[in-house]
């Protein structure tokens, strides 16, 4: 797969964005047109790191508490200035980037989105009802579906969204993000995950600092699944786990064991599967990764 051009808008330690240039009012970073007051009544700058890319996640940090609008969902920078956005899979080519200060004061951007090449993978093997579930399933279906929901509208506090992220396993990756899945020969839904393969048990690390917004042992499809809310409803989720090792509401740190791999749901081995949701955008985790200085796959498993 073709890999995204990511050059972060300012390359930060950490997200450490007072050690580098500032891109003021003033200076477009990729956007054709800036609008902003001739005098704005406070200093004012907006800076931005990530991937501009579709399934890519940026950090931006602007004046504190200002309005943020990313197209057409608005959103607001916390009382650091922290705001954290994203992408969709299919997302682009263009979108709108405006922030409002509390002065009024304004800042406008196009960013530019980098499209990507997806494979299509196939997947044979699967229990035919994992494919087209009977009508005595439907009902728990959406049950799952229904308290799935509650987990992603979570909006936690909190700026784990900042960290470099890490990898919540070593192991193989077995199926890219946004492949077009064929299931047992039918056309589905693109996977909106990273498929890791790694044994039964292996103990799965959180990739950065957050808040459990969502932890069952026994949906139909994913099996163990725990969501992880990283700021400003930047969620990451682990599907087939074999193990919870955490509950709705805890804090979790960076590296912190939440569970253990597992061969639950719809699968046809071991593995984890690592998603990543911003506010309904289907992100991919291994680009946030990658786009903030860390590797562009986990290492492999030590014999």
């Amino acid at each position: 797969m073709p890999k995204p051009s990511m050059a972060p808008m300012c390359i930060l330690g950490a997200l450490a964005f007072a050690a580098c240039a500032t891109a003021q009012a003033t200076t477009p970073v990729d956007a054709p047109k800036v609008s902003v007051p001739a005098k704005p009544s406070e200093p004012f700058a907006l800076d931005l790191m990530g991937a501009a890319a579709q399934g890519g996640m940026m950090v931006g940090r602007t004046v504190p508490l200002a309005k943020v609008f990313l197209g057409d969902m608005v959103l607001q920078a916390d009382a650091s200035g922290l705001f954290v956005i994203g992408f969709d899979r299919d997302a682009g080519p263009a979108t709108s980037l405006r922030v409002i200060a509390p002065s009024g004061a304004v800042i406008d951007r196009i960013l530019n989105i980098e499209t990507r090449t997806y494979k299509q993978t196939r997947v044979d093997g699967l229990p035919p009802a994992m494919v087209t579930p009977p009508p005595e399933v439907l009902a728990r279906i959406k049950a799952d579906a229904e308290r799935k929901g509650k987990g992603f509208a979570s909006i936690a506090a909190g700026t784990g969204f900042t960290e470099p992220f890490l990898w919540p396993i070593a192991g193989r990756i077995s199926s890219p993000w946004g492949a077009q899945r064929v299931l047992n020969g039918e056309l589905d839904r693109p996977h909106y995950g990273v498929d890791i393969a790694a044994p039964i048990g292996t103990p799965i690390s959180a990739p950065a600092d957050g808040v459990i917004a969502f932890a069952e042992s026994d949906l139909y499809y994913e099996g163990g699944l725990v969501m992880i809310d990283h700021g400003q409803g930047l969620i990451t989720l682990y599907l087939h786990m074999s193990e919870l090792d955490v509950a709705p509401g805890q804090k979790v740190k960076q590296g912190q064991v939440i569970g253990r791999v597992g061969n639950k749901g719809r699968t046809t081995g071991p593995h984890l599967c690592w998603r990543m949701k911003w506010r309904g955008q289907n992100l991919d985790p291994s680009l946030a990764v990658a786009a903030f200085g860390g590797p562009a796959a986990p290492l492999p498993l030590t014999q």
